[in-house]
C-alpha cells in the first residue's frame, strides 16, 4: 500500500491520507498532527511537517511512538502450560484441512497476511462453535472435524466493532450499567425524597421523569417524504431529556441533564462519593474513553470506541476466569496510544485467568502476545496453513513466516 501511494504521488498527484499506522507515516512527506487528546481534549494542530519534526515534538503522542520515546507494553512472558483449545480439520474456505493448537490462560495472537485464513479459522469455525456449545446459538459452524478442550472454559465473549445500541437511547453509560448507580444517587437526595422520586424518575428510557413529547431522547424526528428525516431539538424540553421537576434536584450541584453532558472524566470527579458508579466510570477511563460525553448516543460512536465501552463492561462483571475472549483486528482505527491501552486491557483479562485470542496486523502489538499462530504463507488459494507458531521470538526466527520475517525486521530498528 505505501508503495502504491508513492506511486501515486510521483504521477504529480496530491494523496491525503487520515492514518494511525507508523510505518505509513514514516513514509509521509508530511504529517498533521492533530490533538493533543481526543473529545475536548483535541481539536488543535499540535505539530506539522515532516516525520522527523513530529517525531521531536514533545507534545505529540504520534510523535512519541515514531521517535521511540513511548513504547509499547511489554510482553508478560507467561508460561506456556498444558491446556489448550484444539481445532482439528479445519477446512472451510481456502484451510487446508489444519489442525490448530490455541493455548488457553494466554493472549494469543492469530497472525498472517490478508485472506491467509485467520477470521475463516476463528469466526466462522472457532466463535460459532463455542456459542453453539456455551450460549446454544442454532447457528452452525462452518466444516471442521472436531474441538478438543471446552472443559477448560466456563463461556465464550467475541467483542467486535460493532454498535452497542441501534437508537440514540442506547450509551456508554447506560451499556456499561454506569447510570444505574448514578440515578439512584439522585434519588437520595433531600430534594428527591422531599418530591417522592425514585430512581426510575431519573431515566430517559421509561416514563415517569422523562419528556413525554420527545420521550427521553432530547429530539424529535420531522419526516421529510421523499428525503431523509431531520432530527430537531425537542421543543418542551428543549434537549434535555427530562420534565421541569426532575431537572430541579441537583447531586452536588448538577442536575441530570448537566451530568449526561459531562465527559466521562468529569462524572467521574462528581460522583465521586458513590464507589459503584466511580468504578464502572473508571474502567472506562481505564480503556481510553474518558473523554466522550455520558449521554452520548451509541450511534455515534466509532467502532473501536463501541468496542472499549464493550471490554469496560467486561472488566465490571467481576465474574470467574476461564473465559474465551475473540476479538477480530481490535486495533483497527485505533492510534498507538490507543492500542497500548486496549493492550493493557487484554492483559488484565488474561491475569484473572482466561484466555485471549485476537486476529492482529499490527506488529507492536503482535510481539507483546504471549503466542502466535501464523498462517499464509500467503493469502487465497496461497494460504490456508500454519506456517510458523509459538512465541514470538520463535516465530520471529521461522524462516517460512511473513509475519516472523517483519517482526525480526522491527525488532532489529
Amino acid at each position: 500500500m505505501i508503495r502504491v501511494l508513492g506511486r501515486l504521488r510521483d504521477q504529480g498527484n496530491t494523496v491525503l491520507v487520515i492514518e494511525h499506522d507508523l510505518e505509513m507515516l514514516k513514509a509521509a512527506d508530511f504529517v498533521v498532527e492533530v490533538g493533543p487528546g481526543a473529545g475536548r481534549h483535541g481539536g488543535q494542530i499540535v505539530v506539522a511537517g515532516d516525520p522527523e519534526t513530529v517525531g521531536n515534538c514533545e507534545r505529540s503522542l504520534t510523535g512519541g511512538y515514531l521517535s521511540g520515546r513511548l513504547v509499547f507494553p511489554a510482553s508478560r512472558s507467561r508460561t506456556v502450560n498444558t491446556r489448550a483449545l484444539t481445532i482439528r480439520g479445519a477446512r472451510v474456505h481456502n484451510l487446508k484441512d489444519i489442525t490448530a493448537r490455541i493455548p488457553l490462560g494466554l493472549l494469543v495472537a492469530v497472525t498472517g497476511p490478508s485472506g491467509s485464513g485467520k477470521s475463516s479459522l476463528i469466526m466462522d469455525i472457532l466463535n460459532p462453535a463455542a456459542r453453539r456449545r456455551f450460549n446454544h446459538a442454532a447457528e452452525q459452524p462452518e466444516e471442521y472435524g472436531e474441538i478438543d478442550g471446552w472443559e477448560y472454559l466456563d463461556r465464550v465473549v467475541t467483542i467486535d466493532q460493532n454498535a452497542i445500541g441501534r437508537t440514540p437511547r442506547s450509551n456508554a453509560a447506560t451499556y456499561s450499567q454506569a447510570f444505574t448507580p448514578i440515578r439512584q444517587a439522585f434519588a437520595s437526595t433531600s430534594q428527591a425524597q422531599h418530591k417522592k422520586l425514585t430512581a426510575r424518575h431519573f431515566s430517559f428510557n421509561i416514563p415517569g421523569g422523562r419528556c413525554e413529547r420527545c420521550q427521553g431522547a432530547g429530539v424529535l424526528s420531522v419526516g421529510m417524504h421523499f428525503l431523509p428525516d431531520v432530527t430537531v431539538r425537542c421543543p418542551a424540553c428543549r434537549g434535555r431529556r427530562f420534565q421541569k421537576e426532575i431537572l430541579e434536584v441537583q447531586y452536588n450541584g448538577f442536575n441530570i441533564a448537566a451530568v449526561l453532558d459531562m465527559t466521562i472524566e468529569e462524572t467521574r470527579e462528581v460522583f465521586r462519593d458513590v464507589p459503584e458508579a466511580v468504578s464502572r466510570l473508571q474502567l472506562m477511563v481505564d480503556v481510553g474513553l474518558g473523554y466522550l460525553q455520558l449521554g452520548q448516543p451509541a450511534t455515534t460512536l466509532s467502532g473501536g470506541e463501541a468496542q472499549r465501552v464493550k471490554l469496560a463492561k467486561e472488566l465490571g462483571r467481576n465474574a470467574p476466569g476461564h473465559a474465551l475472549y475473540l476479538l477480530d483486528e481490535p486495533t483497527t482505527g485505533l492510534h498507538s496510544e490507543d492500542a497500548a491501552r486496549l493492550l493493557d486491557v487484554l492483559q488484565r483479562l488474561v491475569d484473572a485467568d482466561n484466555s485471549v485470542v485476537v486476529i492482529e496486523h499490527n506488529l507492536e502489538f503482535i510481539r507483546a502476545a504471549d503466542w502466535i499462530i501464523d498462517l499464509g504463507p500467503e493469502g487465497g488459494e496461497a494460504g490456508g496453513e500454519i506456517v510458523a507458531e509459538g512465541t514470538p521470538q520463535q516465530v520471529a526466527a521461522a524462516a517460512d513466516s511473513p509475519t516472523g520475517k517483519y517482526l525480526q525486521a522491527d525488532g532489529n530498528k
